[in-house]
């Protein structure tokens, strides 16, 4: 603020100006097993989960794998597939899908490895509300009780949710911190004053030696922030002078998955498998699951080793795993060789809902 707003009028000194929007540093007190909560804005800490909560894997246990049959697809199915394909591009003929000739149709033999770790965190923060009489839950009911003691429904095994709920017994009414208790602040934009120099005529109250017209010659106007009062009903408290402070604990349920699908066929791409499903021919399940061993494409295996550990090492320090389960799926893939009008070609058919797809399909326009 300039000296020469001081012709503006006075401002009054018992509404503050605005505090941080925030809780400072040590404004809050510890609550027992929250300890570092600051309550600064964007703060929420993780609680690891106790070593009680956090399952050990055997040691040089692994998991057998059944024996697995290789899925075939028919002439028929592989044309009325390529039919179905044709259909949804407009500038396809289906002539060359019905007329064409086989002369091969190779199955492929590809597995997809999945891996869930189904996992529950726990963070807490500082959270506030404007007070306006409700109960308070404060430490004089009793100690807080730890992150990981307070008890939560499970939701459905491997679906994502996340749950907050206050944490009992760590709710406490301080003065508000914008406002220092005032419920009003000092309006920023006339500094209390409720009037601001007239940006027309520069608070002169003429301009081109005519009276300004948009100051109707005052030199000033009402300040519009403040509708001309000079201070604002407080942001955080709406004028309740008083904030309730609480903790409140965020617990998330969330199904990590990772995938894995050996790239067996290069005129194949593999992105294509995202799109459809195969047949779960094994499926283990635990707390913990183990490395598969002695299944016959040894790619799987390592890569099982592989991701078990990654997923132990990734989230048993800053979750708690509820359960594991791992899947092979034999997803069907057959290589259609065919002729039409002298020429070869060839499409895929892939996925339990065989889906098609063709680098390259013939024309069935002819040349006059």
């Amino acid at each position: 603020m300039s000296d020469q707003d001081e012709d503006l009028g006075a401002f009054d000194p018992n509404i503050p100006e605005e505090g941080p929007s925030a809780p400072p540093a040590g404004w809050l007190d510890d609550v027992h097993g929250y300890q570092g909560h600051r309550g600064g804005e964007g703060e929420n800490p993780l609680c690891p989960p106790p070593p009680a909560y956090t399952p050990q894997p055997e040691l040089n246990k692994n998991t057998l794998v059944p024996d697995v049959r290789v899925p075939t697809v028919s002439e028929d199915v592989a044309r009325d597939a390529l039919l179905k394909f044709v259909e949804s591009k407009w500038k396809y003929s289906s002539k060359p899908a019905r007329n064409l000739i086989f002369k091969e149709l190779k199955p492929v033999l590809v597995y997809r490895y999945r891996l869930e770790t189904y996992t529950e965190t726990r963070t807490s923060t500082w959270q506030f509300e404007p007070y306006n009489g409700q109960a308070v839950d404060g430490p004089q009911y009793g100690a807080s009780p730890p992150p990981w003691d307070i008890p939560m429904a499970l939701p459905q095994r491997y679906s994502d949710r996340v749950e907050k709920v206050l944490v009992p017994h760590s709710s406490i009414v301080k003065l508000c911190h914008k406002c220092n208790g005032c419920g009003r602040t000092r309006c920023g934009r006339c500094h209390g004053r409720g009037q601001k120099r007239c940006t027309f005529c520069h608070g002169h109250g003429r301009s081109r030696n005519k009276r300004c017209t948009s100051c109707h010659g005052r030199g000033r106007k009402r300040c519009t922030f403040c509708q001309g009062h000079g201070y604002k009903t407080c942001c955080v408290c709406h004028g309740s002078q008083n904030l309730l402070h609480f903790i409140q604990l965020t617990v998330t349920w969330k199904n990590d998955i990772s995938d894995f699908i050996p790239d067996r066929q290069p005129d194949f791409p593999d992105k294509k498998f995202e799109q459809v499903t195969g047949d779960p021919f094994f499926v283990d399940e635990s707390v913990l699951v183990y490395p598969i061993e002695g299944f016959p494409d040894q790619e799987i295996c390592d890569v099982s080793t592989k991701m078990i550990n990654e997923h132990l090492n990734r989230f048993s320090t800053t979750s708690r795993i509820l359960q594991q389960r791992q899947t092979i799926e034999l997803v069907p893939l057959t290589h259609a060789l065919y002729t039409y009008s002298g020429k070869d070609f060839s499409f895929f058919v892939y996925g339990v809902e065989n889906k098609v797809f063709t680098a390259k399909y013939p024309s069935a326009c002819s040349i006059l």
